[in-house]
């Protein structure tokens, strides 16, 4: 017989004081810390505690009694279900406040930085678009579409189950059915609403998350500052009738799709960075263009999502490295390149490292297509590649220039360049606290001289971090 499970309290009246990491809000009764959801500082409401710590509990909403002056009303009718723009209640300037707040506290906690160096922190720089910013979206399919509870407590019948939409947070087979998302220009929303539409007239089936049944899995769509448009149809299993009457009836309706691609996916999971991607109709790409650069982005490539924010991102980052037209710079994790391309001209030359092969291919095709030819790519896990050998074909770094994922760093890398010490190291981060973390690791040898916050993705509690190192 297994142990009863202790009942968590329900505290009531607790006002919320303040945003932490990953966009939680807090509050605090006596010395204990509260994480909470759904909530904003000024919020004063009844806490159901669903987790218990030593030394703070986590929990959730049940009851308002007083909304924050702050609060504002969001404009999407999905919030608070989706997972998606969870600040939608607060103002676009707190937003930014709590980002830099976010920034300095992690960096301060975790990296350890002095007084002085926490001044260094510069004012974020907000994005000039809160809406319809992304270039990409990736839908799911689904034939359990989720029910409010005021549906389900309705009496009414829902034979109609089918979804094109996102996964409800925490329940991998419960899809939201969107009407209209405020994240992606249009054509998005038309081009989803009227795959929804088709299929439905078609009858074709969508796709059981737990038995793995159905046709139609997943319906991607990037868009690019250039105009164009590539959408993927993900399948589940090959219906050649049904592919086709819906990918021709797309074409006719969506003259403007100027990649039209497919992809068949029996797989577990929903990724198909391991798969073949069919081209329909039109190119194998579509263009982002950034100042005199050209750069071709294919269904694998990664590119940043908000086309204007990495603009401004890439352009912090340049002017970091201080480049006077002579410096061999690295690029690690460089992605398709677009940083050590963006650098390519102000520098002698340029490396960059990135583990997935095409990656690499994408980013030697756009050194390419640009004539630049100071640029160097190599495929593999950075701790392996940066080595003594490269480093003596290709000359010791005076910058280098880091974008890693959320994890941050590995430990070798790190010891890499405390061995090493280029001269300048611009470290880019979409996570400030592994960050801080790095950072601190490489304090024994490099101080910090200029932090840039920049807000990549606004309605959310994300924030991209821009750090200038050099040797002490």
């Amino acid at each position: 017989m297994g142990r009863k499970r202790k009942k968590l309290p329900l505290l009531e009246n607790v006002e919320v004081v303040d945003i932490g990491a990953e966009g939680k809000s807090i509050a605090r009764i006596d010395d204990m810390v509260i994480f909470l959801t759904n909530t904003v500082p000024g919020d004063i409401v009844d806490v159901q505690v669903n987790r218990k710590r030593k030394n703070f509990l986590e929990g959730y909403p049940v009851k308002f009694h007083k909304y924050s002056e702050d609060r504002i009303k969001p404009f999407c009718p999905h919030f608070g279900v989706c997972g998606g723009c969870k600040w939608q209640s607060l103002s676009y300037s707190d937003q930014l406040a709590y980002k830099e707040k976010q920034v300095k506290d992690q960096l301060t906690r975790i990296g350890k930085i002095s007084k002085e160096e926490a001044e260094l922190i510069s004012p974020i720089i907000g994005s000039e678009n809160i809406k319809y910013y992304r270039n990409k979206l990736e839908y799911t399919f689904s034939n359990k579409k989720w029910l409010s509870w005021e549906e389900l407590n309705s009496g009414e019948e829902f034979p109609d189950r089918n979804a094109l939409g996102f996964h409800i947070p925490k329940m991998f087979d419960k899809v939201l059915d969107i009407e209209e998302c405020y994240l992606q220009p249009e054509p998005s929303n038309k081009i989803r609403n009227w795959v929804r539409s088709f299929s439905a007239k078609a009858e074709m089936s969508y796709f059981d998350l737990r038995n793995h049944e159905g046709l139609l899995r997943n319906l991607i769509i990037r868009t690019s500052n250039t105009g164009e448009v590539m959408v993927i149809v993900s399948f589940f299993r090959e219906e050649r009738r049904s592919r086709e009457s819906l990918l021709s009836a797309m074409l006719k309706e969506f003259p403007g799709i100027t990649s039209l691609m497919y992809v068949i996916n029996q797989k577990a999971n929903d990724t198909i960075l391991d798969q073949e991607i069919i081209l329909y109709s039109g190119k194998e790409f579509i263009v982002e263009k950034m100042e005199d650069l050209e750069f071709k982005v294919g269904p694998k490539s990664f590119y940043q999502t908000n086309s204007l924010q990495a603009y401004k991102l890439y352009q912090v980052a340049r002017e970091f490295a201080g480049l006077k037209g002579g410096e061999i710079v690295y690029d690690f994790y460089t992605g398709t390149g677009t940083i050590a391309l963006f650098m390519s001209e102000k520098a002698g030359k340029v490396v960059g490292i990135e583990s997935v092969p095409e990656a690499i291919e994408d980013a030697k095709e756009n050194a390419r297509s640009n004539s630049i030819k100071n640029s160097f790519f190599y495929a593999g896990d950075i701790k392996d590649v940066f080595s003594k050998d490269l480093i003596s074909k290709h000359g010791s770094p005076d910058v280098v220039i880091m974008d890693p994922p959320r994890a941050g760093l590995h430990a070798e890398v790190i010891a890499s360049l405390l061995d090493i010490q280029p001269p300048r190291i611009v470290y880019v981060s979409c996570n400030p606290a592994t960050q801080a973390r790095d950072i601190q690791l490489l304090s024994e040898v490099y101080a910090i001289k200029r932090i840039q916050p920049v807000d990549m993705f606004p309605q959310t509690h994300h924030v991209e971090n821009v750090v200038l190192l050099e040797p002490k």
